[in-house]
């Protein structure tokens, strides 16, 4: 089974920045992709970014500009540079993989991050 451990979380003025990783650790054959979700208060949970093995990468409008996301893949790793962050990015803050299989991918979630914007 795999595991994903985010961090990197908090408190941060607006225009201020904060740096999320997230690892996955367990049986992992590899990672086809890794990605980052987020869940305000009272929405759904949306997509903010995604980055292939290969390091093609989408983003959500909202963040296009301010939010970069990288990865590691020796590590397993995969970052989330956010700068000028706006109080409605505030959210809880999810990690997730796809993981490779010998048959059919699987996805993998992380517990998620609290990040709070003040303005």
């Amino acid at each position: 089974q795999v595991q994903l451990v985010e961090s990197g979380g908090g408190l941060v003025q607006a225009g201020g920045s904060l740096r999320l990783s997230c690892a996955a650790s367990g049986s992992i054959i590899s990672i086809n992709a890794m990605g980052w979700y987020r869940q305000a208060p009272g929405k759904l949970r949306e997509l903010v970014t995604r980055i292939t093995s290969g390091g093609r990468t989408n983003y959500a409008d909202s963040v296009k500009g301010r939010f970069t996301i990288s990865r590691d893949n020796a590590k397993n790793t995969v970052y989330l540079q956010m700068n000028s962050l706006k109080p409605e990015d505030t959210a809880v803050y999810y990690c997730n993989a796809e993981i490779g299989s010998y048959s059919v991918p699987s996805i993998s979630w992380g517990q998620g991050t609290q990040v709070t914007v003040s303005s």
